[in-house]
């Protein structure tokens, strides 16, 4: 048995680390960009990093075996939205991707990405002017058929539209709009889940700032479709046995979670998490100090849930930093993402303890129970 080690996370990495992310468009379906800023930072760190046909990002910290090796996951992909039609008054007709409400879509400042080029952008309802609707602009229905885009060019019917090169089906990114506040509070949109890739990559440096060889290989996996329900389904290598997803958790009335210390889910909507493997966090945040507290989502899934309904007999866990109007213009503390950042590097530096794992198939007396 090997004893785990809380190692020092360089914030102001980290911090870095959000701020690139969060200035890189990538909304599902259009995440090349990040893809490629994902990789040649693992890259300029000295991993050797794999990337999937679509763009999953992996890369490994080799372990003294590779048997019951483990995974840590974490979403590349944001919420953003795609154009539904060209309107004959120059405007575009929009449709979500991913589920968030066009609440949070009015007002928005965004990008619309042609083949021949990009456009910049305003969300605004269908009545935004006060001065000629009135007080009709406060009782429209808010959905996405009550929204438009207004394109930053000279457009002023369909035809317009079309000599710009806009089209159907280009993707519009939202933009993030961060601001980083001297009290560890930080807001934007898309940190769901790019905080979480930013905690990764904390983590990551510090083990190879450290030269840490863990007892099982140990994979770092950035997938890119998790927003539309896709994520870790085709990204695992055979060998992994455990996973741990990164990802928000919400901090609304009624939910445990806090935008301090780690959140560790113990459920979500696809059922509860590993016992084991949730129960050992646990058991090394105690440990090791690292404030946390366990919450269950009633409407949520992440990157397990895709990799268990693909078939991946692995065991799962869900760690999260507690997030405010989750899908919306959110807010974390930075308190969350270092405590999640010291909990992955005692997790990849603890010893492997149901060792039957290394196996897919074992004896009923190897087997363990709760």
């Amino acid at each position: 048995m090997t004893t785990p080690l809380k190692l020092r996370i360089d914030d102001e990495y980290l911090l870095s680390r959000l701020k690139r992310l969060l200035e890189t468009a990538s909304p599902s379906g259009f995440t090349d960009l990040v893809a490629h800023e994902c990789a040649e930072e693992l890259q300029r760190l000295g991993m050797r990093v794999e990337v999937t046909r679509r763009g999953a990002v992996r890369a490994r910290i080799a372990g003294e075996t590779d048997e019951a090796a483990r995974a840590i996951v974490a979403h590349l992909d944001t919420l953003g939205a795609q154009v539904k039609s060209l309107k004959e008054n120059g405007r575009l007709r929009i449709v979500p991707i991913g589920h968030w409400s066009s609440r949070f879509a009015e007002g928005a400042r965004c990008t619309i990405f042609t083949d021949t080029g990009r456009y910049r952008g305003t969300i605004l309802p269908l009545k935004a002017s006060g001065h000629t609707f009135n007080k009709e602009i406060d009782t429209q229905p808010t959905d996405w058929d009550h929204v438009e885009l207004r394109v930053d060019a000279r457009a002023d019917n369909k035809g317009d539209l079309e000599d710009l090169g806009i089209d159907i089906g280009d993707i519009v990114a939202i933009d993030a709009q961060p601001e980083f506040n001297e009290n560890g509070y930080i807001n934007s949109r898309h940190l769901d889940d790019k905080a979480g890739v930013a905690v990764m990559f904390a983590a990551i440096e510090a083990l190879l700032r450290e030269g840490i060889t863990p007892m099982v290989d140990t994979y770092f996996i950035f997938t890119i479709a998790e927003e539309i329900g896709q994520g870790a389904s085709s990204v695992l290598m055979p060998n992994v046995a455990s996973m741990i997803t990164i990802d928000n958790g919400t901090t609304a009335p009624g939910q445990n979670s806090s935008e301090h210390g780690v959140t560790i889910s113990m459920a979500d909507q696809t059922g509860p998490f590993d016992w084991h493997l949730t129960r050992k966090l646990v058991r090394l945040c105690r440990q090791f100090d690292i404030p946390f507290q366990k919450d269950v989502f009633r409407y949520y899934r992440s990157d397990s849930a895709s990799a268990l309904d693909a078939g991946a007999d692995i065991r799962t866990a869900l760690l999260t930093f507690g997030i405010d109007a989750s899908h919306g213009y959110e807010r974390i503390h930075m308190n969350a993402l270092h405590s999640l950042a010291e909990l992955l590097t005692v997790y990849v530096t603890s010893s492997v303890e149901i060792e039957r794992d290394a196996a897919a198939i074992a004896r009923l007396r190897q087997y363990p129970t709760e």
